[in-house]
């Protein structure tokens, strides 16, 4: 019995699409006879090449349930008691999952105010200092968010730089990549090329947000860096009993280019979003739109009327800003629907 109405859209999220068809039916595929429990299946070790393809062999994948815990399983793994993450103040550890890096794993956040949701060496040192003082929880990590949350992207070379700083004070880099194939397929460039090659230690890598049930993981890219994950996954509650559903979903969209065809389409649908309102009267653009996500400042009540037809979420209240995403099943069609709200909604 289906509780909703199929035909209604939106650019709240890209949580808010379906699962692609060929995720579907790779997890109808999985889902005959038996496979052995906890990761111990064909299909998670299959995984292992996927990603080592992508990443380097020296790389191991983690399947776990969703970005909060990808993130927050992760930072733990590698960092003691007394460590601390810095991260941009817009991060998603910081914002979004309800201080589960605090009251999970215990760390403390150094959020860095950031115009673009970007941080540089320079801004890393604005937290990255206190060493050996007991009074300080110790800045051991810095955690970046590839694309940001603010829809921009880190280059291959700032990566790099950020890295090359960070290591040289003993902190090790992690990348949140709920987005990571919208920033790969934006940059026309590898995985590897900003992650295994320029310096990151270990990763999140998304799913859900790219036509998947449910499914993420945590990429360490030095298998020996992280060797408590087996046991945290399990006590942070990210340890799936019937893993080979997970694992067969990131093998549909990584093992091809699943990946790629989806995030460069919506991708493709932000840009048209951002191409139709150009111009429009009133409308202002906050954050180049770099991957699937747009982000506009709005006059007075444009934004309460539009979302009569189309739902999506505000960003800044006072400031009038709203966020638009983008999903791999975007079309054309909605699109061209919103932009048209939107420009009637201004001109009134």
């Amino acid at each position: 019995m289906q509780l909703h109405d199929a035909g209604r859209r939106g650019f709240a999220s890209d949580n808010y699409s379906g699962v692609h068809a060929d995720v579907l039916e790779a997890i109808a595929t999985a889902n005959h006879g038996h496979q052995s429990s906890y990761g111990n299946d064909a299909y998670t070790a299959r995984l292992q090449q996927v990603v080592q393809g992508h990443f380097g062999e020296r790389a191991r994948a983690f399947p776990v349930f969703n970005g909060t815990g990808a993130n927050v399983t992760a930072l733990q793994a590698v960092l003691p008691h007394w460590g601390a993450v810095v991260c941009a103040k817009t991060a998603h550890i910081n914002v979004d999952e309800g201080g589960a890096p605090e009251k999970v794993a215990g760390l403390k956040l150094y959020p860095v105010p950031t115009p673009d949701g970007k941080l540089t060496p320079a801004l890393l040192d604005a937290e990255a200092w206190g060493y050996g003082d007991e009074h300080r929880a110790q800045p051991l990590a810095v955690s970046i968010t590839q694309s940001t949350e603010l829809g921009t992207l880190y280059s291959p070379d700032e990566i790099a730089a950020l890295a090359e700083h960070a290591h040289a004070l003993g902190m090790t880099v992690h990348l949140d990549g709920a987005r990571l194939s919208n920033a790969a397929a934006a940059l026309g460039v590898p995985f590897a090329a900003f992650t295994t090659d320029a310096g990151v230690d270990l990763l999140s890598l998304g799913g859900t947000k790219n036509g998947a049930l449910g499914a993420e993981a945590i990429v360490v890219l030095d298998a020996e860096r992280a060797s408590g994950l087996p046991f945290l996954r399990k006590s942070n509650m990210q340890l799936a009993s019937k893993m080979r559903f997970v694992s067969a979903q990131l093998i549909a969209l990584f093992e091809g280019d699943l990946w790629l065809r989806n995030a460069a389409h919506s991708n493709a649908m932000a840009a048209r979003l951002r191409a139709c309102l150009e111009g429009v009267p009133g409308v202002a653009f906050t954050q180049p739109t770099q991957v699937n996500g747009v982000f506009a400042r709005l006059p007075e009540g444009v934004a309460d009327a539009v979302r009569e037809r189309f739902f999506f979420y505000d960003w800044d209240v006072a400031a009038r800003e709203v966020r638009w995403m983008c999903s791999f099943d975007t079309t054309e069609s909605d699109v061209d629907e919103f932009a048209a709200l939107v420009r009637e909604a201004a001109a009134g």
